[in-house]
């Protein structure tokens, strides 16, 4: 049965994940919806929905649509998020799941009490290569997992009209590519006990370069750093008692993965993705609601709290200030 998408908001989030429909199992593109009517036509004709909405509501109204993808800024989910579940319609939530923990938790709240289906689209999870790795781990490949390592850098001129570094908009690299790198920690080590930040921040008070350290009750950890200004190579090193698993660059949407595990030789899988990559979290809604889930096991709603936890924590050691926008109209 065909899974017919909504896209809210026309940005190049939404123009990336529009593009990956032709990979996806069975799933279709048929309405886009904006504020500015304009933009959602020129986005339709783009990416060929049929039908083009001049505001949220309308297009959260649709009965066309199956499920929205969300792909408008951080501080914007919020709201979009609780107006979607209060029309009872199945929502994807671009990374990050929302500005602060405690928008987060209200969406998460609310999506649970209505029943409504509900998950973080971050398609890391869905990554063959990345798949493949949680497999190895679950068999013991690499004995227990004691810690992980992960980076995620890419140099960007500062522009503080930019929406990367916009406080308004949710800038900064921890809500952009911080989550990425605490949500492997978070995947393979579960929710941390301490977290601690460090890291510098633009004029405007968004966060520039941040390192966490995040600690366990039982002696494991992560060290992870995400940058704005300075590219990395992007690699994620899982280690554990008997070997460790290398998602090698970039590790947040891998082609490969290399095995390594005490006195044998590495063992290298090539695992690309399908398409751009997103076809594979498109599937996972797509198999969630036929089965009648409101959540993904995959990337649960509690894993999303837990990232955005350490993300929160983080950026108040900082002191750099997030808000949900509260002026949006839906």
């Amino acid at each position: 049965m065909t899974t017919r998408w909504g896209i809210a908001g026309t940005g190049r989030m939404a123009a990336s994940f529009a593009q990956d429909f032709p990979a996806a199992d069975d799933a279709e593109l048929v309405a886009v919806g904006s504020r500015r009517p304009e933009s959602a036509q020129a986005f339709a004709r783009e990416h060929g929905a049929a039908r083009a909405h001049g505001s949220y509501r309308e297009l959260l109204a649709d009965p066309e649509v199956d499920v929205v993808y969300l792909a408008t800024p951080h501080p914007q989910h919020h709201r979009l998020a609780l107006a979607a579940v209060e029309a009872g319609k199945p929502l994807l939530v671009e990374k990050a799941f929302t500005a602060t923990l405690a928008g987060a938790e209200q969406v998460v709240q609310a999506a649970r009490a209505a029943g409504v289906f509900c998950m973080e689209a971050m398609w890391t999870r869905f990554q063959p290569a990345v798949v493949r790795a949680r497999e190895l781990v679950a068999e013991g490949a690499i004995g227990e997992v004691r810690a992980v390592q992960a980076d995620l850098g890419a140099h960007r001129d500062f522009d503080p009209t930019d929406r990367l570094f916009s406080p308004e908009l949710g800038g900064g690299a921890t809500l952009d590519l911080g989550v990425y790198v605490i949500n492997v920690a978070q995947q393979f080590l579960g929710t941390p006990s301490v977290v601690q930040a460090a890291g510098s921040t633009y004029p405007n008070g968004v966060d520039a370069t941040v390192s966490y350290l995040l600690g366990y009750d039982d002696g494991r950890s992560a060290s992870l750093v995400c940058s704005l200004e300075s590219q990395t190579a992007g690699r994620s090193l899982v280690m554990g008692t008997e070997g460790h698993l290398e998602l090698e660059p970039r590790f947040h949407h891998p082609a490969s993965l290399v095995l390594r595990r005490h006195g044998r030789e590495p063992e290298a899988m090539n695992l690309p993705p399908t398409g751009k990559g997103y076809s594979h979290e498109m599937d996972e809604v797509a198999r969630c609601l036929a089965a009648g889930l409101t959540e993904s096991p995959v990337m649960s709603l509690d894993d999303t709290l837990a990232v955005q936890a350490v993300m929160q924590t983080a950026l108040d050691q900082l002191g750099v200030p997030v808000a949900e926008d509260t002026t949006l109209t839906v």
